[in-house]
């Protein structure tokens, strides 16, 4: 402690305005009396007058308590007396984060999902496996490699575990989510590539494309039809890729919109991005065939089934553009046929059957389409 001598004694520092940012002390003296008694008669202790004996001196920094709310504002965390904060804003680490969930919709992928699992587990807060009705012992092997397991009981389909996923991130407060597939064909490494766009806010989706070179010929071609049918005009490269990430705001615009449960919800996907104006991205990546093909859908009947819903999700969506819009076109080559009829009729007197039956071919399902696609219009608003 220090000498509570009465020689020795003075008001603190900075009470008398002797410093406005530090000041220096002397060492504590840890002598008898009698010494600490000559020191008091023989060295100044008036400011600014030097001293014949050269005492070390400690520097003293003023300690206050730390508060959240206010920034270190010295290197080293250090506060001098004169420094205020207040105002100032802090982020805590914690808070400046951004939690990231990875998402596995599977069925039957025990092969493969441990070490899918295990892998992005090293770039993500959590990873949820979602159980699709799986037959064989793929949700064992993802709980025992670290992963929360959603199980659906029975087979629902792809979309169907999207939207668990989509509801477990919103839920759990997740800042990002990222699907992969699960029979391992995404590299779990190149999750910080779709993610850095999502942390940047340089867009709300960002897909991962393929490059032709890394597809099997068979699936060029499907794909390449899958592009045109489902970009809707836009320059997107790789529609149906399932390796894709999702930042708040467009998981919450996914939520209650979904409605497909097959393996065309990456088109549905991207066609509500597109009606909500969100801000798609695209990184490369890379995709592994060959002996990690494990796909369980054949991709013939794959195509078909994703060309079908694409179709069914533009009527419903759109149904006077996609309905309507073709029956007034048939309707009117129908009506051309028509009068091409009666022109023949009277002109010779036979009947055209040629020209009948084009105008019956034209005339009667533009009439149909048009009194559907307006049927499914007036729906469609009554459901808004």
């Amino acid at each position: 402690m220090y000498d509570k001598d009465p020689v020795r004694a003075r008001q603190p520092a900075h009470l008398e305005g002797w410093f406005a940012e530090e000041t220096t002390v002397p060492l504590p003296q840890y002598l008898d009396a009698e010494r600490d008694r000559w020191i008091d008669r023989h060295i100044p202790r008036s400011i600014g007058q030097e001293s014949v004996i050269d005492v070390p001196a400690l520097r003293c920094e003023v300690q206050e308590q730390v508060n959240p709310l206010r920034t270190p504002a010295a290197p080293g965390n250090r506060r001098v007396v004169s420094e205020t904060t207040e105002g100032s804003a802090v982020v805590s680490r914690r808070a400046s984060r951004m939690r990231t969930l990875a998402a596995v919709p599977c069925f039957d992928e025990e092969v493969a999902i441990g070490s899918v699992v295990l892998r992005a587990r090293q770039h993500v807060d959590e990873v949820l496996v979602i159980d699709d009705g799986c037959t064989d012992n793929t949700a064992k092997v993802a709980r025992d490699a670290g992963a929360t397991v959603i199980s659906h009981g029975t087979q629902k389909g792809k979309g169907q575990g999207i939207k668990s996923a989509l509801k477990y991130a919103v839920d759990h407060d997740y800042d990002c989510l990222v699907f992969m597939d699960g029979d391992g064909q995404h590299d779990p490494g190149e999750i910080p590539l779709l993610v850095e766009q999502i942390r940047a806010d340089a867009a709300d989706l960002v897909i991962g494309f393929r490059t032709f070179d890394q597809m099997p010929l068979y699936r060029r071609f499907g794909r390449a039809v899958l592009d045109i049918v489902s970009s809707n005009g836009s320059a997107i490269t790789d529609s149906q890729c399932g390796f894709r990430a999702l930042n708040r705001k467009t998981m919450e615009s996914m939520i209650g919109t979904l409605r497909m449960d097959d393996f065309s919800t990456e088109s549905e996907m991207l066609q509500i991005a597109q009606e909500r104006r969100l801000r798609i991205g695209e990184t490369p990546i890379n995709c592994r065939y060959g002996d990690f093909d494990t796909s369980t859908k054949n991709p013939l009947s794959h195509g078909v089934e994703v060309l079908g819903s694409i179709f069914w999700l533009a009527v419903e969506r759109k149904p006077l553009l996609h309905i309507g819009l073709p029956g007034i076109v048939a309707m009117f080559a129908g009506i051309y046929f028509f009068l091409q009829f009666l022109r023949g009729f009277s002109e010779t007197g036979l009947v055209p059957i040629e020209q009948g039956m084009l105008a019956s071919l034209f005339l009667i399902p533009g009439t149909v389409a048009l009194m559907l696609g307006l049927a499914l219009a007036l729906v469609a608003r009554m459901r808004k």
